[in-house]
């Protein structure tokens, strides 16, 4: 008989270490599996009518590096910075590889301040471009040449529209 015991809890080890190894390999096979969140791009409509589909900086990562170490941008694609408050926000261009527009938006979506052509900045010391006149909440970047194109001026209310 206690032969028989410790045959059945050797036997229910085994099923439990398998159950578990089971467990863990459903889990990790279902996070390849199931689709993870693409990045919410934010359709933003200019007084022209041009419209400019942007990614929106909305983690750490994104909102620390932007457009850094991308070769390009198409056109009227863009980034959109969503900071988590109204303010003087600067950025700049390291590690960018191609030259861009920025433009700062306030709270109601007008447009406070631009900079175009902002030079990409390869290594230390940086400039930062900005801060605003006045306070904003977002800045887009697009590429070069895109505020001169699309007339987009100060003042001007952009419309945003969070594509699905």
């Amino acid at each position: 008989m206690a032969v028989t015991q410790g045959s059945d809890r050797e036997q229910k080890k085994k099923r439990i270490i398998m159950m578990i190894l089971l467990a863990v390999l459903l889990m990790s096979v279902s996070m390849f599996l199931v689709p993870q969140k693409d990045t919410d791009i934010i359709v933003v409509t200019f007084p022209s009518g041009i419209t400019v589909e942007a990614e929106v900086a909305e983690t750490p990562e994104k909102l620390l590096f932007g457009l850094a170490f991308r070769d390009g941008l198409p056109p009227n694609t863009g980034m959109l910075y969503i900071f988590e408050e109204n303010g003087l926000h600067r950025v700049r261009t390291k590690e960018y590889r191609f030259p861009i527009d920025m433009i700062w938006v306030d709270e109601s979506h007008h447009v406070v301040h631009m900079v175009e052509h902002a030079d990409p900045c390869p290594k230390d010391p940086c400039p930062l471009f900005g801060p605003p006149p006045e306070p904003a909440r977002y800045v887009l970047q697009t590429e070069a040449g895109f505020i001169r194109r699309s007339g987009v001026a100060k003042g001007d209310e952009l419309k945003y529209v969070l594509r699905m």
